[in-house]
């Protein structure tokens, strides 16, 4: 495998870890994130003045010379397939694509192939410049197989720690649109006996708890108030339907993002997802509320009602701010069309 060179000098007054001064002072074309840089000292490829240095806590010295030997970028052992996308931005450092329900976004042991991995493989193809030593795509977020919308995938090293970072820090916008049983509301007073949810102005309904693993279904998560992690989703409430209101179109925002999060949340809220068939589940619609056409279609709606709509974060490279926005797809579209109905 070739290697190629990257050589520079340590600025004045450096940080007092080898580690923390390489991050500091590579220069920005090498595009070695601060996680793949450990890795290589950890390999040895890290010289400091010709000698190698093998622990990431060695003190380095103003006008030290630096040499590292970076690795081509390898193959991944995940396989290109020419699956159609739709790719709303793309540059050299990152694709912002609008996901169709269906698709996994990785490969796992029941999925393998067919993943939004395998067709982001052969649609970029060489201009992949590696992440973490492989030729791969960066997967920073993910959504549900059956969740459709937006998602931003990092196409370098750099873009990727720099949007892993914006995640971790909770600052990307993150907007979703979903079909809902009943009308999330302050003037509900089911509601204000519910733990964890909460109103805030704007007749915004805030969920707060932990999240974890169930414990008996390891496929589905559950609403914890000691241990697990800490999830917090907002809620308002777009457009409601039926008389009395008996279903609801909402906007649900992020301030963390764990698996299942606004599933789960919405449901422990009493307004579980129209369609979704883990936390859901398939309610009885009042032929009063509803026209035929309206409890058909939320009956038959054959995945959770949840759409990534929209998208925002800083451009990890040229510290541009982004932000992309998702029609709802037809099969929603036509949900609320009949539920109007």
């Amino acid at each position: 495998m070739s290697t190629s060179l990257v050589r520079f000098e340590i600025g004045a007054n450096p940080p007092n870890r080898l580690d923390k001064a390489l991050s500091r002072d590579v220069p920005e074309e090498a595009a070695l994130s601060r996680t793949r840089l450990a890795r290589l000292i950890a390999e040895g490829a890290v010289h400091i003045d010709g000698v190698a240095v093998t622990d990431p806590k060695a003190k380095v010295s103003e006008g030290a010379v630096i040499e590292i030997g970076v690795p081509e970028a390898s193959e991944s052992h995940i396989g290109p397939e020419d699956i159609p996308l739709t790719v709303v931005f793309e540059d050299d450092d990152l694709i912002v694509v609008d996901k169709s329900a269906g698709m996994v976004v990785h490969p796992a042991p029941g999925t393998p192939s067919g993943t939004l991995v395998n067709a982001l493989l052969a649609h970029c193809g060489d201009t992949l410049s590696g992440v973490g030593g492989a030729k791969r795509p960066g997967i920073v977020h993910r959504i549900d197989k059956e969740t459709s919308g937006l998602l931003v995938v990092a196409k370098s090293d750099r873009a990727h720690h720099g949007l892993a970072e914006q995640f971790e820090k909770h600052t990307v916008e993150r907007y979703y649109n979903a079909v809902v049983y009943g009308v999330p509301d302050a003037a509900d007073p089911r509601l204000r006996g519910v733990r964890g949810v909460s109103f805030e102005q704007g007749n915004i309904m805030r969920i707060t708890t932990q999240l974890a693993r169930h414990k008996t279904d390891r496929q589905k998560q559950a609403v914890l108030f000691e241990g697990g992690r800490h999830a917090v989703t907002r809620c308002r409430t777009i457009e409601s339907f039926g008389t009395p209101g008996v279903a609801a179109l909402v906007e649900c925002w992020l301030e963390t993002g764990r698996t299942h999060q606004i599933r789960v949340h919405m449901s422990h809220a009493g307004h579980g997802l129209i369609g979704d068939p883990v936390y859901g589940g398939r309610r009885k619609l009042s032929e009063k509320a509803l026209s035929p056409a309206g409890i058909e279609a939320a009956r038959n709606f054959s995945r959770q009602a949840l759409h990534a709509r929209v998208l925002g974060f800083e451009h990890p490279v040229t510290a541009e701010a982004m932000r992309f926005e998702s029609d709802l797809p037809p099969d929603m579209a036509s949900l609320l069309t009949s539920l109007r109905g």
